[in-house]
């Protein structure tokens, strides 16, 4: 019999990958493709859906012909993608409405602040397990039904789009779906993306009907909600499709949760940290939803089939790479590999702090009007100053959600686990270490949102039998060991005045 592998779709914010693994959860191939990131105002993000789904055919295609793979030697697709990112489309044609409204994009700030003013964030919270935030789904789905230009039939008057969406007309999903539906023609989530809405119960693990009312969402327009590893699959590539194979789809999960499952934290207690646009800190809480006195989000780590839901914590950090990407934008340098160096080169950011509120800023303050900072600057701060209390600023938000994780869970962290790109950076690693006083953990394969996903689909088609399998595949790259530095929490200290 031919080898077997499981591919991964990771669809992220910036890119679509795809990802073949073998059964030591070892890369056999990987390719990647960008797509346009649109700005229609300020505090807009869009992404056009076709261009999303045009890519994911082409990284796969891709990928599977440079390792010389055929598409019938991958025994299950798992999906991870960004969260919240919203879309509508048509059910007949399968044509979106509109443009993806990206988790990024803060247009429906002033609707969250009607929440507010109505005294509604704790009774969202008590649902939900999310702070009310133009960042999760639901009131991105609001204004798409609002805004949307009607739908054209044939044959009749062009339909308001809410309308159409009460009969099951006009379909709401994130990019999980999204991609599913375009796969399978299935109209499916999985449990880890449904609990970013906004719109879901993470206790009762359903759909609400009194949120759906709150935001206006008709339940008929709303996809079904399946585990994450799915022994019943979400469904089957088309044998006359792109792929030219039937392969079952069977995992998929939002891609934090995806990177919890690649870095196997599985029990109680595990944590890992993803650094990519921005960065999320999750930890698993077992199967207790923890709710969070200090600014964090309950959320669903995630689901095998058969199983009860597995809770988390996660800190939600806005701005983390994306603002290293703000380093180049502005000319302080030429890319992100020479922030090690420039940084190496000053012994301390002489007193200068950024704080990277482009976005506004997440866990633990949550504050929407937030906007990005630089003070402490002199006559002589130059730009390798600058460039340091950049990545400063990285390990900064990651101690203040670690604080407010361990204030919540009582449980003491001695290591974390860490991954994306800006884990290349040993002196940011190192720097992490340092400022959260706790150890630093890479694993050989760092591409973990892709590996988790890979993971939930395979242990859904008995690819791999069980959670010990995947414990035995995770290997350490390298560890950082905390180093007693002088001055840390005086320099913390600071970082909070700045914030």
């Amino acid at each position: 019999m031919t080898e077997q592998y499981v591919g991964a779709i990771d669809q992220g914010t910036t890119g679509t990958r795809f990802m073949v693994f073998d059964h030591g959860g070892q890369v056999v191939a990987n390719a990647y493709e960008k797509h346009e990131q649109i700005y229609p105002e300020p505090g807009w993000v869009e992404h056009r859906p076709v261009e999303i789904w045009e890519n994911t055919q082409s990284v796969i295609g891709t990928a599977l012909e440079n390792a010389g793979i055929s598409a019938d030697q991958l025994a299950a697709i798992g999906i991870t993608n960004q969260r919240e990112t919203t879309l509508l489309w048509d059910a007949d044609s399968g044509d979106p409405v509109h443009n993806a409204i990206v988790w990024q994009d803060r247009r429906t700030t002033d609707r969250v602040e009607q929440l507010e003013a109505e005294d509604k964030v704790e009774w969202i919270r008590g649902k939900t397990g999310l702070e009310a935030d133009a960042y999760f789904s639901a009131t991105k789905a609001e204004w798409l039904l609002d805004n949307a230009d009607p739908v054209k039939m044939q044959r009749s008057r062009p339909a308001d789009v809410r309308e159409r969406a009460q009969e099951g007309e006009v379909l709401f999903g994130t990019i999980d779906s999204w991609l599913i539906y375009n796969l399978t023609g299935n109209h499916i989530t999985d449990v880890t993306n449904a609990s970013r809405t906004m719109l879901f119960d993470i206790h009762d693990v359903d759909w609400d009907d009194e949120l759906c009312e709150e935001f206006d969402v008709p339940r008929e327009m709303l996809p079904e909600v399946r585990p994450s590893s799915d022994d019943d699959y979400y469904g089957h590539t088309d044998p006359d499709g792109f792929l030219g194979a039937e392969v079952p789809v069977a995992g998929a999960l939002g891609d934090q949760q995806a990177a919890l499952f690649g870095q196997t934290c599985y029990d109680e207690g595990d944590a890992k940290n993803t650094y990519g646009t921005g960065s999320f800190f999750l930890m698993n809480t077992g199967n207790e939803a923890v709710a969070s006195e200090h600014g964090l989000l309950t959320t669903v780590g995630f689901q095998r089939s058969g199983e009860p839901v597995q809770y988390a914590l996660e800190g939600s950090i806005f701005v983390t790479g994306a603002a290293i990407e703000w380093l180049e934008d502005v000319d302080l340098i030429e890319n992100a590999a020479q922030t090690e160096e420039l940084a190496r080169s000053v012994d301390s950011t002489d007193g200068v702090y950024l704080v990277p509120a482009f976005t506004g800023l997440g866990a633990p303050h949550w504050d929407q009007r937030a906007r990005g900072t630089i003070v402490g600057m002199t006559r002589g701060t130059r730009k390798e100053h600058i460039v340091r209390a950049t990545l400063e600023s990285v390990a900064y938000q990651t101690r203040d959600v670690m604080e407010a994780m361990e204030a919540d869970s009582g449980i003491e962290m001695n290591d974390l686990r860490v991954d994306g790109g800006a884990v290349k950076n040993n002196f940011l690693c190192q720097l992490q270490a340092n400022i959260l006083g706790a150890n630093i953990v890479r694993p050989q394969v760092d591409e973990t949102t892709a590996l988790g996903s890979a993971y939930a689909a395979g242990l859904a088609v008995g690819y791999w039998e069980t959670l010990d399998e995947l414990r035995d595949n995770w290997q350490v790259d390298r560890e950082f060991e905390s180093e007693t530095v002088e001055g840390v929490d005086e320099r913390y200290g600071r970082w909070n005045d700045a914030v």
